[in-house]
């Protein structure tokens, strides 16, 4: 092995990147697996759960790791692409580690697990033999905060116990650049008890965003683990829409409960959505387009379409009508194509820009009907419109693309298992039984702490 050991900090490798020798990029790391040992011997490092495309994530064992970097892993190209499925003997590292209340073996005193180290070994192989702690700071938010020290492996003990109430900052801090969908896939996977306590510690647009793109069972799983009143905050940080599909799926009762919880003015958009039927226009929309008044500028709707937060069909398109300008708004006028809003001069009206020759979609319109308009003219988004020309919202083809999709096609992508036969390298590593007689892994620079 070149240079000193180098000691890898775990948490640091959640989402770097994954290259083969040819340096086409994989996947990205979503955990280290890890087989815990009997009495205070440091648990051997198995592999990595690598998430390659559709969001599968696979495992790669140790043993083909060639280099180890603070912003790329690679290996050396040979990747067996069947879904990891954790065993009874294996431990994921970030996910059932981080945030563990462990006990230090000379005093006794409770502290939270910050980080764990891994090195190699002068036989090549990798354990993990230090844990970074923090003393005090109490539960959620305030784990961020306290002494943080590094300990030798054999310095603590509580590992192997189940905790119940575990917190998940560092979880959360260590896939804080995650996209949702990502988020998704990795809280997915979890244990319930796990998958709870995660739900538990994101704020509560995280969590919104997350819930989105979750299957519906598993929405409804969480949103049964929160109080009422954190439950009605996080429904009103969801999408409206998003929002509805999510209580439609829940008994009358508990769905008028959480309605009435929520405020009223976030509340009045969903019930008007729960109105329609699933699959037409107006269960399908969103109310929350980007709407403008006649005399607003080009310049300030612009301005509106610039927001990150903003769905990137929805901030294709601006709707123009007269006030009231939220949903249902007052007489719609018609719709400007940011596209063409990008050729006006900054100081001119949008209401020169509208298209006013594009029929708005109705209500009680189908799926196929919206899907077939969307495709006719080319569009992400179109606007819904009621009987008497009032704008209701406007119906994005990623929702019409989420329903056009079978019913399950989350839990079809997140589940689904590759036909691939067994690997039998993959099979002895995990199993304990493979040799000790691999390529060299190369270290950046040879120091600590530099992953």
């Amino acid at each position: 092995m070149s240079g000193s050991p180098t000691r890898v900090f775990i948490a640091r490798l959640a989402g770097i990147a994954v290259f083969d020798p040819a340096g086409d990029q994989v996947g990205r790391v979503r955990d280290v697996v890890v087989a815990l040992r009997l009495g205070a011997k440091p648990p051997r490092v198995l592999g990595l759960v690598v998430e390659v495309q559709p969001r599968r994530p696979v495992f790669l064992p140790i043993t083909r790791v060639t280099v180890i970097e603070s912003d790329a892993i690679v290996f050396n190209g040979r990747l067996n692409v069947r879904r990891f499925q954790q065993r009874e003997s294996e431990t994921l590292v970030i996910a059932e580690m981080l945030d563990r209340t462990v006990k230090l073996t000379e005093t006794g005193e409770a502290v939270s697990v910050v980080d764990v180290a891994m090195e190699p070994t002068r036989t090549r192989d990798w354990l993990v033999n230090k844990v970074a702690v923090r003393r005090g700071g109490g539960r959620g938010l305030r784990r961020r905060h306290g002494e943080v020290f590094v300990v030798d492996w054999d310095a603590v003990t509580g590992f192997s116990a189940v905790e119940h109430g575990q917190g998940a900052a560092g979880v959360i801090a260590a896939f804080e650049k995650m996209k949702p969908a990502d988020l998704a896939n990795f809280v997915h996977d979890l244990p319930e008890k796990r998958r709870a306590e995660i739900a538990l510690a994101l704020d509560d647009e995280r969590l919104a965003d997350v819930l989105e793109e979750l299957p519906d069972d598993d929405q409804v799983e969480i949103l049964g683990k929160l109080e009422v009143e954190r439950a009605a905050d996080v429904l009103e940080a969801m999408g409206p829409d998003d929002a509805a599909d999510l209580l439609g799926e829940l008994p009358t009762d508990q769905r008028e409960q959480l309605l009435t919880r929520m405020e009223p003015q976030e509340a009045a958009p969903v019930r008007r959505l729960l109105t329609y039927q699933d699959d037409t226009a107006g269960g399908l929309m969103t109310t929350d387009p980007v709407i403008v008044s006649p005399d607003a500028s080009v310049a300030d709707a612009l301005a509106q379409i610039r927001n990150p937060d903003l769905n990137p069909a929805l901030a294709a398109q601006v709707y123009v009508c007269r006030p009231p300008t939220e949903t249902p708004t007052g007489r719609y006028l018609g719709t400007v194509h940011f596209q063409r809003l990008l050729r006006e001069p900054p100081s001119s009206l949008v209401s020169g820009s509208v298209d006013s020759e594009l029929d708005p979609l109705r209500p009680t319109m189908t799926l196929e009907a919206v899907a077939t308009f969307l495709a006719t003219y080319n569009l992400v988004a179109g606007a819904v419109v009621d009987e008497n020309g009032h704008l209701l919202g406007a119906v994005t083809i990623d929702d019409v693309l989420d329903h056009l999709l079978p019913e399950d096609w989350r839990e079809t992508v997140m589940d689904a298992t590759a036909e691939e036969t067994a690997d039998p390298e993959e099979e002895a590593v995990r199993s304990g039984e493979f040799p000790v007689v691999r390529d060299e892994i190369e270290t950046p620079n040879g120091t600590e702490g530099t992953t």
